[in-house]
């Protein structure tokens, strides 16, 4: 199976601080192991960040409305979002530092008006909030850059995804989709993760993938069983931080346990058919069955059937291949309960 593309979403959970913003890049960079076989597994490929254009955002009754509850950090909601907001040269040095530790950059943009970051940099991939993807404007304008583009479905059904398709396809086809479901945290019986062999199916000139709002790490997993060949998650550092998305996001060890489980699932796919494993050969010849003396065979004895049982280890006769003894005469006096082997009769 080829490897998944794994996004840390950091979002806004840097809560304005760019310090912030590079130590969960740090985090995101660092080498997995699977503690239980010694194995370095491949880390995650990519950070996300999202960028608001706030003249762009919200109605201006919404922006001047009191926010004061335990994640504000201003008095109105306006407030809040602006403190949340890196400028396009803040996102150009965190492009900088993810680069330099080996990550691609992807940016939420969430209006025409982010594109001014292009000024500095180009990110490697453009990400569509589900809420966006019946902006048709927005996505004509992130589309006409040709930068590959990444469509999130949560609130959108399939008219909705096809005319999305059908305004950036006007552009280019470079297009992952990613089935979502845009309640936070999401219930499980609400994910519907069968819905990734479906867009496979529907959709086979893209790429699907899955943006996961559960809590926890089976979820993602399940969905790279299931064909997903992106995973999007929501990362931070301290999942009791200040902030709405920090408590639904994946802290430290949540993360290393779900790239280390995608990464062994990637491993485990195989291929489709049913053969014995090389690495079974050992437990096979200790753990298999043989055929064996129910009693004591005396030398010149013809064997018969009733004579013979199944016991450990497999190196012997196996049942179907009776007929190799059945009816042969022993060369030697073979003990009850001894595997008996083509050398032990005639």
């Amino acid at each position: 199976m080829e490897s998944t593309y794994i996004i840390g979403e950091i979002g806004q959970n840097h809560n304005g601080s760019m310090e912030l913003a590079m130590q969960i890049i740090d985090f995101i960079a660092e080498p997995v192991v699977d503690k239980l076989f010694g194995e370095y597994l491949k880390p995650m490929d990519a950070v996300k960040f999202t960028k608001r254009d706030l003249a762009e955002e919200l109605s201006d009754s919404e922006m001047k409305r009191p926010y004061t509850g335990p994640h504000s950090f201003g008095k109105t909601y306006g407030e809040h979002r602006s403190f949340l907001e890196l400028d396009d040269e803040q996102h150009f040095e965190l492009y900088k530092y993810a680069k330099g530790k080996g990550l691609d950059f992807v940016e939420t943009l969430c209006a025409r008006g982010c594109l001014s970051m292009f000024r500095y940099f180009e990110p490697d991939r453009l990400k569509v909030a589900s809420r966006d993807l019946t902006n048709l404007p927005l996505l004509a304008a992130m589309a006409e850059t040709k930068i590959p583009m990444i469509l999130s479905t949560g609130m959108g059904g399939k008219q909705e995804l096809d005319k999305a398709l059908e305004v950036i396809t006007a552009y280019h086809s470079n297009i992952a989709i990613l089935h979502c479901l845009s309640q936070y945290p999401s219930e499980y019986k609400n994910i519907n993760l069968n819905t990734i062999p479906y867009l496979i199916s529907e959709y086979p000139d893209h790429t699907i993938g899955y943006s996961d709002h559960s809590i926890g790490i089976v979820v993602p997993v399940a969905a790279v069983a299931l064909g997903a060949k992106i995973i999007e998650k929501h990362i931070t550092l301290d999942r009791t931080m200040k902030g709405t998305d920090q408590q639904g996001s994946l802290g430290t060890e949540g993360v290393w346990r779900m790239v280390r489980d995608i990464r062994n699932v990637e491993k485990s796919m195989g291929e489709e058919g049913m053969f014995i494993s090389e690495s079974v050969s050992e437990a096979k010849v200790k753990l298999e069955r043989s055929v064996a003396s129910l009693r004591d065979i005396m030398k010149g004895e013809t064997i018969m059937e009733e004579d013979l049982h199944m016991l450990s280890p497999g190196d012997g006769f196996k049942w179907d291949e009776r007929g190799n003894i059945t009816g042969k005469v022993t060369k030697q006096d073979i003990p009850k309960d001894e595997i008996i082997y083509k050398h032990m009769i005639k």
